[in-house]
């Protein structure tokens, strides 16, 4: 992967954020940067912000300029690729390169599940719990985990908080794990509490995949006190937030490295932008709601249409016609037919609950017999089995 300390002089990057009214929001966003700084003391590095904060993304490419700089390369520092990463972003990187003839603007990935960030969460998850390493198979079967994401009006950014969810879930280990969203999707963070305690878990870690502090994380931390307070038989653990976790640091490098060389196969959120707006999906507008400083007429303009540029029409035409008229045959032919060792072949909301029922052979063996026979006689109590009846051959 290039190293970004061989980037000419005349280069410089430069970290993309939404903006908060929350002033903790916008000193932890800048840890971001400071962090990259720290590592990279000789690079051209900025931030700036779509709103409400200060530098605005137009300050921050201004600073690079002065300093001579002729190549940026900007990445969205935002855990999924909503609407702001989609559109609002390019659409100030396209205007601004427009009008500064000479520089060229590269933009890279979102964040994302990158298996940093992935290691990141899971870090602030055991922390919660006074964990340092994950536990063995079996230890959090009796814990629930909650995954609290950002939500948005595009399903497949809050598709990925639910991958993450799983994904932890099964590194991990929980019980059960269900995902709510603190934003404009559901469920939404009561409800998903609310409903998350009829599940009957004594302990339940509630996470929230959030860069940094605010408005949203005193809600989120608010409505879990809630629900506990009403719920003394209920355990809740609450997560840090990831913050400058050296995780999210990493990650940045990575998708710098990866603007600059073009090592990401998947199509970049500007390829994808531009190739929309040729198509006339969307259109390069100017983001009205940028920071302006206290006093100026702008600035209360600006605060009168709180976030009015997430009305923006965007026709998304999403008729994917997908035909599955696949004919799966599953007449497995055991003797080539074989299954990697699962960790959590023994949960016990898992392929446990099929014994004797549809489980492949090649999962059976891996049931310890102990397991086997405890659901056999869950059967033989519920009347399922009786015990004279014949055990099915593919079972054991």
């Amino acid at each position: 992967m290039f190293d970004l300390n061989d980037l000419p002089a005349n280069s410089g990057v430069v970290i993309c954020g939404h903006g908060s009214r929350a002033k903790i929001a916008e000193e932890e966003f800048s840890l971001l940067a400071k962090g990259l700084m720290a590592r990279y003391p000789n690079l051209n590095i900025e931030y700036g912000f779509l709103e409400y904060s200060a530098p605005n993304i137009h300050m921050a490419l201004d600073r690079l300029i002065e300093k001579g700089v002729k190549n940026i390369f900007a990445v969205p520092g935002m855990l999924f690729a909503a609407t702001h990463a989609k559109n609002d972003i390019p659409s100030v990187l396209t205007t601004y390169e427009e009008k500064n003839p000479g520089l060229t603007v590269h933009y890279g990935a979102e964040l994302g599940l990158h298996e940093n960030m992935i290691n990141a969460f899971q870090q602030r998850i055991l922390e919660a719990m006074d964990l340092t390493e994950i536990p063995e198979a079996g230890e959090l079967y009796d814990t629930m985990l909650v995954v609290v994401g950002r939500g948005t009006s595009v399903a497949t950014a809050n598709a990925e908080a639910a991958k993450l969810t799983r994904i932890v879930s099964e590194n991990l280990g929980f019980g059960w794990s269900e995902t709510v969203y603190s934003g404009v999707t559901y469920p939404s963070v009561g409800a998903g509490l609310e409903m998350a305690v009829k599940l009957g878990f004594k302990k339940i870690v509630v996470a929230p995949y959030f860069l940094f502090s605010g408005r949203l994380i005193e809600r989120i931390y608010a409505y879990i006190d809630k629900v506990a307070s009403e719920h003394a038989n209920v355990v809740f653990y609450k997560a840090k937030y990831l913050r400058d976790h050296d995780g999210v640091i990493d990650t940045f490098v990575s998708r710098i490295q990866e603007t600059v060389s073009g090592g990401n196969d998947s199509v970049g959120l500007m390829e994808d932008f531009q190739r929309r707006l040729a198509a006339g999906e969307v259109d390069v507008h100017h983001h009205h709601a940028e920071y302006q400083p206290e006093g100026s007429d702008d600035h209360h303009h600006h605060h009168d249409h709180l976030h009015d540029h997430h009305h923006h029409s965007h026709s998304h035409d999403h008729s994917h016609s997908h035909s599955h008229d696949h004919a799966h045959d599953h007449s497995h032919e055991h003797s080539h037919h074989h299954h990697a060792p699962y960790k959590h072949i023994a949960h016990p909301y898992g392929p446990r609950t099929m014994i004797d029922e549809n489980v492949c052979c090649c999962f059976m063996s891996q049931f310890p017999d102990h397991v086997v026979e405890e659901e056999r006689q869950k059967r033989k109590q519920q009347g399922l089995i009786a015990d004279g009846d014949r055990v099915p051959t593919c079972q054991r």
